[in-house]
């Protein structure tokens, strides 16, 4: 049991590392289409969490899958609003006569 939760959080902190590094080099025009496609991601993770939560193996492993599961909604809806603000910027403003 403490050998795989030290590989899951050596795993977690390297992903952290790169996911900060990736995220630092995406010039800005790319930001929208690459956070659509995060979240579709991120809907994912939902999935992965749902099934994390599902069996009750012990109450440790439901109270995980539950934080995962609102982490990762509060991660899809910011990344909708984010994505809708962004392109809300390029529509064409309407001229008052």
């Amino acid at each position: 049991m403490a050998a795989g939760l030290i590989a899951g959080l050596v795993v977690f902190v390297l992903a952290s590392f790169i996911g900060v590094e990736v995220i630092n080099k995406v010039p800005p025009t790319l930001h929208t289409p690459l956070m659509s496609g995060s979240n579709a991601i991120s809907g994912i993770a939902v999935i992965g969490a749902l099934l994390v939560a599902g069996p009750r193996d012990s109450n440790l492993s439901v109270i995980l899958g539950l934080i995962a599961i609102v982490l990762a909604t509060i991660n899809v809806v910011g990344g909708f609003l984010v994505t809708d603000r962004m392109l809300q910027m390029f529509k064409k403003k309407e001229v008052k006569a």
